[in-house]
């Protein structure tokens, strides 16, 4: 059996679907205000994967014609969104500095990674007394299948309610 591989630009390609270009870096921030903004959830653009379903055609052209007369305005809106998130990561950038930067990693290496292997055992410790078990924490292997330590035999995940 021979394995045909096919990237994304190739498949474009075959259906004669046109590739932007965007400058480096540019498609992370807009998938990263995207995903701040929701700007297309299914509330704003529609249910995609339902919907290209129920569309019959065969062109890109025709999907966009058919998809425009159910959802005309949801572009607009989702481009709106998108664009308001856009302009807040604008305005925080312009704050980032070095020295926030430097306190940014400090919070992340120092102080999360403390509270949140302290805040784990002191966790495992407690309920392994309420139960007249041991515990322990886990060791890498387990801690990749987020198991973040035992109490007993039994593998058990920690997490707190919000990051």
């Amino acid at each position: 059996m021979k394995i045909i591989k096919l990237t994304n630009n190739e498949i474009k390609k075959t259906l004669e679907i046109p590739s932007p270009s965007f400058p480096k870096y540019v498609t992370l921030i807009i998938n990263l205000a995207n995903r701040f903004s929701q700007g297309t959830r299914p509330r704003v653009v529609g249910q995609l994967s339902d919907l290209i379903q129920e569309f019959s055609g065969k062109t890109i052209k025709e999907w966009e014609q058919w998809y425009l007369e159910k959802y005309p305005d949801a572009i607009k809106d989702a481009k709106e969104k998108i664009m308001e998130m856009v302009k807040n990561i604008k305005d925080a950038i312009n704050k980032i500095d070095e020295n926030m930067i430097n306190e940014w990693v400090k919070d992340l290496v120092i102080v999360k990674t403390f509270l949140g292997l302290k805040f784990q055992e002191a966790i495992l410790k407690k309920v392994a007394k309420i139960k007249g078990l041991d515990y322990r924490l886990s060791d890498n292997v387990a801690e990749s299948k987020g198991i973040d330590g035992y109490i007993g035999d039994i593998p058990v995940s920690i997490k707190p309610d919000t990051y």
